[in-house]
Order: C-alpha cells, then structure tokens, then sequence
C-alpha cells in the first residue's frame, strides 16, 4: 500500500483492471476506462465491525475505511446519516408491502445527497495540496462545492447551464463561489470543464477527482443498511442522471456483504429518469448493453444528463442485480412529487418526484412484487425546484378576517365533498 493512502490501495481501470497512483486522474491511458478506488478488505475487515460503527458520530464517516481518504476528513465532517423513514401511507398509496424513503432532501449542508460525494472530494483534494476547487453541475453540485468550499477556505468555481433553476443559482452564488452560466446543456459544461481542468489544473470534483467524489455515493447505501437493521433492501429505487448513484449504492451493499457486515442475500437495482432525458432508462427496457445520447427536455433538471458518465456501468448493475429502469413525463413528475408531500409530509425537488412516479409504474406493472420491500432514495430538497411546481399546487382562499366568511368557506367544501 502507497505511503498515506489510508486503506485505498489504488486507482484501477474498471475495464483493464491496470492500477494506478492515488493522484488526481480519472482516464486509464491504455483504453480510457474510468478509474476507480480499489481498496484493501483485509485490513478493512480487522477494524470496521458493527460495534465500531456503533460507536462512532452519527455521520457519513462513520463508515471512514471504506472512503476514499488517507487521514481523518477535513471537509463536510457533519455529513449524512439523514433519516430513512418508514412510509407506510405512501406504501398503501403505492399497492406495496412495506416502503422506505431514504431522505437526502434533508442532508447538511445544502439538502441533496451530493454533500456527500463533495465532502469526500474536497477532503481528498486538500490532501493532494489543492487550493482550487471546481465542478460542471445541474444545480445541487454547484450549491455544496460552494458551500463545502466556503466552510473549508477553498476558491471555487462551478459551471452551470444558465437555464437552471434561479433557487440553484442562488444558493450557489450566496456562499461566495465564482458561478458561471454556460448557454448549453449540461454535456456542453462538462466538456468545457474537461477543457479547464486539463489547462488549469484544478480539483475538479466530478473531473479529475471524480474516482474520490463518486465513492461518497456509497455512504446513502451503507445508511441504509445500517438504518434497516443490518440488511439489505429487497429492492431500491434511486434516480439516474450519470448513473454513478446507483453503481455506487450497489458496490455499498456488495462491500458490507464481502465484509460480513450484512448476510447475503439477493437484492435489485431499480433506475428512475424523466421521460425528457432517459437515455438509460430507454436502453435497459429495449434490453441493450447500450445508450443513445439524447438532448434533455425535462423539468427534472438536477437528471438531465443527456450523455451518462455511468449509463453502461448502471445498465449493467441492474442486469445482474435483475433490476429494472422506467422514466416518468413532467406531469407523472409534479404527482410523484405530491404523494410524497401529502402522504409523507416530504417536500422533494423533481428527481424526488421521478423516484416516486417510477415506484409507482413499477409496483402497478408487478416488477417491483406488492409483497416486497422496497426503498425510494430522495435526492434533493422541493425548496430548490419550486419552478416545477408553482401554479400546479392550487392557491390559498383568501377571506376576511370574520367567522361567518369562515364558515361559510367550510360550508362549500362541504358541498364540494358531498357532490
């Protein structure tokens, strides 16, 4: 193992297994297979047990061997460990046994699942002796490298398609980053940034120190198995934009198998996207090994990834995981968001909304069974999409301030009831 390297052993090429140093690299140079954190079990094993997680604080890095920095975090150190909530109305609502509902949407500090892979990103770029940060992002990226940046004395930039959401530009702006609209889609960002990383060198989280930021991914599935009681899901609904969340939640729960942390047994990987950009979803129901770029037209903004970074790797976990993939329109995307509201008392933002509709296509069409158990993952917070659903919530009913104006409301509603 390399001198400061923790339990990682080394960055390794997912399609030619060839290894690497633990630098800022992403590409292997032979096929330019993507590179991942390979770590080493055995030393892993004679320190991570159920009782030594136990005993630790309440965040995402209570699981720290198994993410990818040498030394204790020094960045996002309050992350994770948000509720799983037993969601027995929506289940009933839904036709389904038993529903869980992984909430992200109330992760610190900016209320989606990506302070998770931002704090291990920017954790392990400060130990590479990085004082730039930067990322090419949908809107919840750019809100925690900003934020997580801002607590840690970083100078960030972040890249977004100027048509985002004003709550996404906003929240990143407020921390103090440098924001910068691109008139493009997101693949259009994310070449851009490629570009900018090579020339400047900077710690771009989902760029060169993409094999660290992904694997903070893996902390909302070790949560969630921890959080059910040392088990794995039967099934679990998690929404795609590169796909990187699904892999991961995956290898989350293949690791603590492998470590004898949780039992065997057999678990599916279920993939949600919104019908305007569902490259994914689209090849796993025509039954392909492969995807089609597309061109995203979605209100689901935070999944509108037209080109997929992980779209094969995602195809694949759920083919071997015997999972499927489904995609919902905008209007299936506003009702998924309005179940959970209203049964679970959760506001998410759109890709919450996709989880929700594409549980539901898949409960109705028997391929997640009613008997089973499942769990949603919730990505992100409603309070940041507010666009999407202005105007299709209905409007309050103003009155005087008088008692009889009052009832006289309640008297047609209970008309309206009676009808």
């Amino acid at each position: 193992m390399q001198s400061n390297a923790g339990f990682m052993k080394a960055l390794k090429c997912r399609e030619c297994g060839r290894e690497y140093p633990l630098a800022a690299t992403h590409v292997c140079e032979f096929d330019f297979g993507p590179l991942e954190v390979a770590y080493d079990y055995a030393l892993i094993k004679k320190s991570l047990t159920r009782a030594a997680i136990e005993s630790r604080p309440q965040t995402m890095w209570r699981y720290r061997e198994l993410l990818p920095v040498a030394d204790e975090p020094t960045v996002g150190r309050q992350v994770g460990f948000t509720p799983l909530v037993k969601a027995d109305r929506l289940a009933k609502a839904l036709g389904i046994r038993e529903l869980w509902i992984k909430n992200d949407a109330v992760n610190y500090p900016t209320l989606s699942f990506k302070d998770r892979v931002v704090s291990v990103a920017l954790s392990r770029a400060r130990e590479l002796g990085f004082t730039t940060v930067a990322c090419a992002s949908t809107g919840n990226l750019a809100n925690s490298v900003a934020a997580n940046a801002g607590s840690a004395g970083l100078k960030a930039y972040v890249f977004i398609p100027a048509d985002l959401e004003q709550g996404k530009i906003l929240n990143s702006l407020i921390y103090g980053a440098q924001v910068i609209g691109i008139k493009g889609h997101y693949d259009e960002v994310n070449r851009l940034c490629a570009e900018i990383a090579g020339k400047y060198g900077w710690a771009f989280v989902n760029v060169n120190m993409r094999p660290y930021y992904a694997e903070g991914s893996k902390s909302m599935g070790f949560e969630i198995m921890e959080q059910l009681g040392w088990r794995v899901p039967q099934h679990t609904v998690v929404p795609m934009a590169s796909g990187s969340l699904l892999t991961k939640i995956h290898k989350a729960y293949q690791e603590m198998s492998k470590l004898g942390l949780v039992s065997e047994s057999q678990w599916h990987m279920h993939g949600a996207q919104a019908t305007g950009c569902n490259p994914i979803s689209h090849a796993q129901k025509a039954g392909l090994d492969f995807f089609k770029p597309v061109k995203p037209n979605t209100i689901a903004k935070s999944l509108a990834i037209g080109t997929p970074a992980d779209g094969f790797y995602s195809l694949k976990v759920m083919k071997e995981s015997h999972g499927y993939a489904e995609d919902v329109t905008d209007d299936e995307i506003r009702e998924g968001i309005k179940l959970l509201a209203e049964n679970e008392g959760i506001f998410a933002e759109t890709a919450g909304g996709v989880t929700v509709g594409v549980a539901k296509k898949l409960i109705a069409s028997g391929k997640i069974p009613a008997k089973d158990s499942a769990v949603l993952c919730i990505t992100g917070n409603g309070l940041k999409t507010l666009d999407a659903v202005t105007g299709h919530c209905g409007q309050p009913r103003e009155i005087k301030p008088s008692l009889r104006e009052f009832e006289t409301l309640l008297a047609a509603e209970k008309q309206l009831v009676n009808a």
